[in-house]
């Protein structure tokens, strides 16, 4: 069964709000099963739980079939999601605009051209999806995934 990854902000933001409605209708359209990802940073005093999480995002959309919500820790948040997306073997991750900004940043420091997408396309084997705030989205497949 297909799997898409979506990371997302607690309380949820208005780009985490399009950002997962994104990988809803992604994961809908795949047939796939949905896992909604938080990760509390070591350096924040608020932890959220799954709970928390499970209910911000029902109160946004309803309740969102074949979704498991997952609360990871981690010192840099996206280390923790390429460790949780490694982990879930995910063939989709879709992630916000402004979290590839960030990506591109970590990216940036580690390599010479931050193309976040290129970087997750050759560390991962799986699709990503930026999506916009505007409801449009891009979609980029790792070479090894396209004729999956």
């Amino acid at each position: 069964m297909p799997q898409v990854v979506v990371p997302v902000r607690y309380p949820l933001s208005e780009n985490s709000r399009a950002t997962l409605a994104e990988a809803i209708q992604i994961a809908d359209a795949e047939d796939a099963d949905l896992t909604v990802l938080h990760v509390n940073l070591y350096q924040n005093s608020h932890h959220v739980d799954r709970t928390e999480l499970k209910r911000a995002v029902e109160q946004a959309f309803g309740h969102v079939p074949r979704t498991r919500y997952v609360v990871r820790s981690g010192m840099l948040v996206e280390e923790t999601i390429l460790d949780e997306v490694a982990a879930q073997d995910a063939d989709i991750v879709v992630i916000g605009s402004k979290q590839a900004s960030r990506w591109r940043q970590m990216i940036r420091r580690l390599v010479d051209d931050p193309d976040v997408e290129q970087f997750l396309r050759e560390e991962l084997d799986c699709e990503i999806v930026t999506a916009q705030p505007d409801a449009q989205s891009s979609r980029h497949s790792s070479p090894s995934s396209s004729g999956s």
